[in-house]
């Protein structure tokens, strides 16, 4: 493995990790924005770094573009206001508290006191969004009929997919979804629920989906497709 850099034009210097692997036939590159912004790129074995660097360089734009268009990454801190499963959340730290205290103000304002050590402030925060996401999914999932409620929900933080329903009967969802308006959260619960009826996105797919959300499911779905990359700004 090599490392390398990619200069932006605005002068961010993105990693450029190269690594060489045997029955590879072309050269690969991936910009990836997320968890770190890096580019990994594969090569054959008899491929010198140098044709690599070449190619990479001949992919300037794309790269350019995909590393404009994506959110960077938001440090939160006590003071700042975050918005979260339908709260517009006020953070605050409290070192003397050993728990964190939810205080609800009205239907739309929220303050989160987060306790323990200050280096801890944001793992802390994280880690709250991503429990009460859980609870949130499973009353939405108690809404539904039934016969389609999963064996298992699983929390996960993928890059690619909001939610994911296997034959096992596992339900895997996205808690990057915490930071979506409540009725595009429901939209993928409800969207995964349907894939316990059609494991496909056939017509009768889409109806069952439709159906189990009701008004509005193409305005949900849109605003996902729209803003899905704004949901990995934070942590």
């Amino acid at each position: 493995m090599i490392e390398y850099e990619f200069v932006l034009s605005s002068g961010e210097r993105i990693p450029v990790v190269i690594k060489t692997r045997r029955g590879l036939r072309n050269i690969t590159l991936r910009p990836k924005t997320r968890p770190s912004r890096e580019i990994h790129i594969s090569k054959p074995w008899m491929t010198p770094t140098s044709t690599v660097l070449r190619f990479l360089e001949q992919k300037r734009r794309w790269c350019e573009r995909i590393f404009n268009n994506a959110p960077q990454k938001i440090t939160v801190h006590p003071g700042d206001e975050i918005d979260f499963l339908g709260w517009h959340v006020l953070l605050q730290h409290d070192s003397m508290r050993r728990a964190n205290q939810f205080i609800v103000h009205d239907d739309m304002n929220a303050t989160l006191i987060v306790g323990g050590g200050v280096d801890m402030f944001e793992r802390r925060v994280r880690d709250f969004i991503r429990a009460e996401f859980l609870r949130t999914v499973k009353q939405m999932v108690r809404t539904a009929p039934r016969e389609l409620w999963p064996r298992r929900i699983a929390i996960r933080d993928t890059s690619s997919r909001w939610g994911s329903c296997s034959t096992s009967g596992t339900m895997s969802f996205s808690w990057r979804l915490a930071f979506a308006p409540r009725d595009v959260m429901r939209y993928v619960v409800m969207h995964e629920l349907a894939h316990v009826v059609h494991m496909d996105h056939s017509p009768e797919f889409w109806q069952t989906v439709s159906q189990l959300y009701g008004f509005g499911v193409e305005r949900a779905k849109r605003w996902l497709t729209v803003h899905g990359a704004e949901l990995h700004k934070y942590f």
